[in-house]
C-alpha cells in the first residue's frame, strides 16, 4: 500500500484511483481523491494521466488510510448532504441519514395548512432537520427551535445555520428542559434509540458515532419514552409529534403514543420499505357535553 507499488515517483490520477480502490470501496476512493484535488468527477475522468504533487498523494494516503479504518466518510469530509443541501458534520455529532429526511417530510406535511407554524427539533446535533425545515417553510415564516444537551454540537448546528442562511433558534439542555412553558405546532425528534447491547454498535460508521447519540437502555427507548410523555405539555392544540425509531420499534412506540394520549395514530416506512417513523396528534379531554 505505498507508491512504489504504483509507479516509479509521484501516482497519476489514475494510479492514486488504482492504489485507493485496492483498499476502499471505488466510490469512496473517488470521493477521497476528489476533495484531495479540490475537482469535479469529471476532471478525473478526463485527465487519468495528470500527476499529483507530492502533498497531494500524501494526504491521499492519509484519507484511504483512514477510510480503510473504518472511519465514516462523512467524517473525512467533514460533510454530508441531507435534503438535497451539504452539511457540515463532525465526531460530535450524528451523521445524516437518508432515513431521516422522512421526519421533516412529515413535519412539513403537518403544518402545510397553518400560516407562522411553530416547530421544535429536540437532539438536533448537526442541525440537519431543524435547518431543513425553515429553510423548505422559508415562504410560511416558520419559527423553528433547536434542542441538544451538546454544547459541541450547537456549535456545530449554529455555523451550518449561518453557512445555509436558516434562522433558527438553538437551545442548550436535555429534551423539554430549556422549554418551560413554551408550546409548538409540531414536534419532531430523532433521538437515541438503539439497545445498549446491540452488536451494530460495534460495526461501521455507528464505532465512530457519538454513544449518546445513539443508544437508550436496554430496550432503547428510555429517551422515546421520555419525549414521548411529556410533549403534550409542550404542544399546542392538535399539535403533532414524529419520532424516528428503531426497525423493531414501531408497535413499542404506537403503543407509548397511545398511552400519552395521542390521536390519529400511523406510521411510515423508508424507502427500503422499514417503517421508521410513528407519530400523532394530540387532542386535550375536553370533558363531557
Amino acid at each position: 500500500m505505498d507508491a512504489e507499488r504504483i509507479s516509479v515517483g509521484l501516482p497519476s490520477i489514475a494510479g492514486a484511483l488504482s492504489y485507493g480502490r485496492r483498499a476502499v470501496d471505488a466510490v469512496d476512493a473517488r470521493l477521497l481523491l476528489r476533495e484531495v484535488l479540490d475537482c469535479s468527477a469529471v476532471r478525473i475522468a478526463a485527465y487519468p494521466e495528470e500527476r499529483l504533487s507530492h502533498d497531494q498523494w500524501a494526504h491521499y494516503q492519509t484519507l484511504v488510510r483512514r477510510r480503510e479504518a473504518g472511519e465514516p466518510i462523512a467524517y473525512i469530509l467533514g460533510r454530508r448532504e441531507f435534503y438535497g443541501r451539504s452539511f457540515k458534520v463532525s465526531p460530535a455529532v450524528l451523521i445524516p441519514r437518508p432515513e431521516t429526511e422522512l421526519l421533516v417530510e412529515r413535519a412539513l406535511q403537518a403544518v402545510s395548512g397553518t400560516e407562522c407554524p411553530t416547530i421544535l427539533d429536540l437532539g438536533t446535533g448537526s442541525g440537519a432537520i431543524a435547518i431543513t425545515i425553515v429553510l423548505e417553510l422559508a415562504d410560511r415564516a416558520a419559527r423553528v427551535c433547536a434542542v441538544d444537551v451538546s454544547a459541541a454540537s450547537l456549535d456545530l448546528a449554529r455555523e451550518n445555520a449561518r453557512l445555509l442562511g436558516a434562522n433558527v433558534e438553538f437551545c442548550e439542555g436535555s429534551w423539554f428542559g430549556p422549554l418551560l412553558g413554551r408550546r409548538f405546532d409540531c414536534i419532531v425528534s430523532n433521538p437515541p434509540y438503539i439497545r445498549t447491547d446491540d452488536r451494530h454498535l460495534e460495526q461501521g460508521d455507528l464505532r465512530f458515532e457519538p454513544p449518546g447519540a445513539l443508544s437508550a437502555g436496554v430496550d432503547g427507548l428510555n429517551d422515546l419514552r421520555d419525549i414521548i410523555e411529556e410533549a403534550s405539555v409542550h404542544l399546542n392544540r392538535t399539535g403533532w409529534l414524529f419520532v424516528e425509531h428503531g426497525y423493531d420499534q414501531a408497535w413499542s412506540v404506537g403503543e407509548l403514543l397511545a398511552q400519552a394520549g395521542f390521536e390519529e395514530l400511523s406510521a411510515w416506512p423508508d424507502l427500503a420499505g422499514v417503517v421508521r417513523v410513528s407519530g400523532g396528534r394530540f387532542q386535550p379531554y375536553a370533558g363531557p357535553g
